[in-house]
């Protein structure tokens, strides 16, 4: 596979590259860029933060979890490359040496790229930009201290990159959905990538070979977010980042339980199509998509179908798509924003969920006439609380018919134990967000964030 893009200002052009060879084995194997480190090898710990430029702009990525193949046609900054052409310092690294912001400096450098990606950006939202590296030594005060000095200094010219003009010619980097359809009709045993957060781990942790990949990054009719008066349609290979965007102002609280789920350099790669067709049951989007009643969009060749997004989860593992046959697309429909999404898991950002609910209830004259409610971490698949749902249409919208139809969870799930929850307690915790779920409405504050007596 032939990949060309820009690393640190000059074009880097790779010729029979495997295309499942990390940028971050490629910087330090076959460049000597060993400023980026492998922490975590899994996207967690942020030590290998580059910077990633393309038409959309520039954005934080894992290089342990990327592959060389999504990086056709970008330009890449390591922290080598943060530096000027003659070794003047980037502001955030001088904050760095003069707010102590280093001590074993292992975490350092992709402090730094998130650091300058963000000053490139005007972004001041330090504690979101920052989650997704960790320091063990330091601690984050210095960090945001140094990040908020730099931000009064201009952006140094050499940041500027410009993304390569290239042309596609492997089968295996589609430009679009057409070229994609027919890839997959010819290769249905095929492995598509669209941010590799869940792949990426396959390779690394799992040692999998996968013979036969198609990256998206090229199909842009995948990426697109279009607008009805009833619908909302995003691209399968629209990324985390621009869900929560168009979410932030439709459903707030959608959009916190996506910022929470993962950190920048995740939300900046991983796409809403990828988490919902590896058909996981404590993949974060389904529950809150199963409640805004959303459609998904199939495409297997010329020939296209669509579904209830409930329908495609079968059983654990298996979902209703067809070998060759991809997801295309997930519409929304437009309405009033009744939607409350509660995630529970040990650690309160970027860690798996050991149950999330998702609830979205219509109230009129104080009786409840519909009702989508969804889990995800209570069964083998995101499933509808269809009993629950039962319970409460038709009836009065207060805490006596919370109480009463929080007995029917039981009918609707029997949910394991495992090393997140005992199934005793995701039962509980599944009832208690439905209680939750009303005393908000009746305009209780219950941050989980803040311990009142």
């Amino acid at each position: 596979m032939d990949i060309t893009f820009l690393l640190n200002g000059e074009t880097a052009h790779i010729t029979g590259a495997s295309p499942t060879t990390t940028l971050l084995d490629w910087l330090r194997d076959s460049r000597g860029l060993t400023g980026t480190k492998e922490g975590c090898n899994e996207g967690d710990c942020g030590a290998c933060t580059v910077i990633v430029t393309d038409r959309q702009g520039a954005r934080t990525l894992n290089a342990c979890i990327l592959f060389l193949p999504q990086l056709h046609g970008k330009a890449v900054r390591t922290v080598e490359g943060v530096s000027g052409p003659d070794g003047q310092m980037h502001p955030v690294q001088q904050a760095m040496v003069d707010h102590h912001g280093s001590q074993c400096g292992f975490c350092t450098p992709g402090f730094i790229a998130s650091m300058a990606c963000a000053h490139l950006n005007g972004e001041t939202g330090f504690d979101d930009a920052l989650a997704g590296n960790l320091c063990r030594c330091t601690g984050y005060a210095p960090i945001i201290r140094a990040a908020e000095a730099a931000s009064k200094d201009p952006v140094p010219d050499w940041m500027h990159d410009q993304a390569p003009e290239v042309t596609a010619t492997d089968p295996a980097l589609p430009r679009n959905a057409d070229e994609l359809a027919q890839w997959y009709l010819a290769h249905p045993e095929g492995v598509l990538v669209g941010g590799a957060t869940d792949v990426g781990l396959w390779v690394n942790k799992a040692l999998r070979d996968l013979p036969h990949v198609a990256f998206l990054a090229g199909c842009t009719d995948l990426q697109q977010i279009d607008e009805t008066d009833t619908h909302l349609r995003i691209g399968a290979a629209v990324t985390m980042d621009r869900v929560h965007e168009v979410t932030a102002s439709r459903h707030p609280s959608y959009a916190e339980m996506i910022r929470r789920y993962g950190s920048l350099q995740v939300r900046n790669a991983a796409t809403i199509g990828g988490n919902i067709a590896n058909g996981s049951p404590i993949g974060d989007n389904p529950p809150a998509l199963i409640a805004l009643g959303a459609t998904l969009h199939l495409r297997k060749g010329d020939a296209r179908r669509e579904m209830a997004l409930e329908e495609f989860f079968i059983d654990y593992g298996k979902q209703d798509r067809a070998p060759g046959e991809f997801v295309e697309a997930i519409s929304i429909p437009k309405q009033p924003d009744r939607l409350r999404v509660y995630k529970l898991s040990k650690r309160f950002d970027q860690d798996i969920s050991a149950v999330c609910g998702a609830f979205n209830i219509t109230v009129e004259d104080g009786t409840v006439t519909q009702a989508r409610i969804a889990f995800g971490g209570m069964a083998g698949i995101p499933k509808r609380a269809t009993h629950v749902e039962q319970a409460l249409i038709g009836q009065p919208w207060a805490k006596a018919t919370i109480q009463s139809a929080q007995i029917a969870f039981e009918r609707d799930f029997t949910p394991l134990s495992d090393m997140r929850a005992s199934a005793e307690y995701r039962l509980e915790t599944a009832k208690n967000m439905l209680m939750r779920a009303w005393l908000e409405d009746q305009g209780t504050h219950t941050s989980v964030l803040e311990v009142t007596p």
